[in-house]
């Protein structure tokens, strides 16, 4: 049984509601991306990045493997595939003791995911940006 955190999180990746996203996050969350060589600092900036995310690997194939539950902390394996390309990858995320999430990272494996990903991410956000 997921922690509270946890559970909003998973809750995020069903409903994709960027409002409830937004509030999960703490004011100066971290985010660091597979794709992108510095971590993206701020609730905006985080934001954008895991909303575009949740929208690129949150299809129908994405699911949650296994779970590393550590209260305030989380390391979440995930597998999805995107057009033919297996990916795998995990999602570490910390949460202050207000349950805002502080720090979120994700690593994807192969090098093709990767490259795939960052295609897919990067035609994302420049749509967001234009919104």
């Amino acid at each position: 049984m997921a922690n509270s955190n946890l559970q909003r999180w998973y809750d995020f990746m069903k409903e994709e509601n960027i409002s409830e996203l937004q509030d999960m996050l703490h004011e100066e969350a971290v985010f660091t991306s597979p794709v992108v060589y510095t971590p993206q600092r701020g609730r905006a900036l985080v934001t954008g990045y895991l909303s575009a995310a949740s929208k690129v690997l949150g299809g129908e194939s994405f699911k949650y493997v296994r779970e590393f539950d550590c209260g305030d902390r989380a390391v979440l394996e995930f597998v999805c595939e995107i057009d033919g390309i297996e990916i795998n990858g995990i999602d570490m995320i910390e949460w202050d003791e207000d349950g805002k999430i502080t720090d979120f990272k994700v690593m994807v494996r192969p090098l093709k995911a990767i490259q795939k990903l960052h295609q897919m991410m990067a035609a994302m956000l420049q749509a967001q940006a234009k919104n």
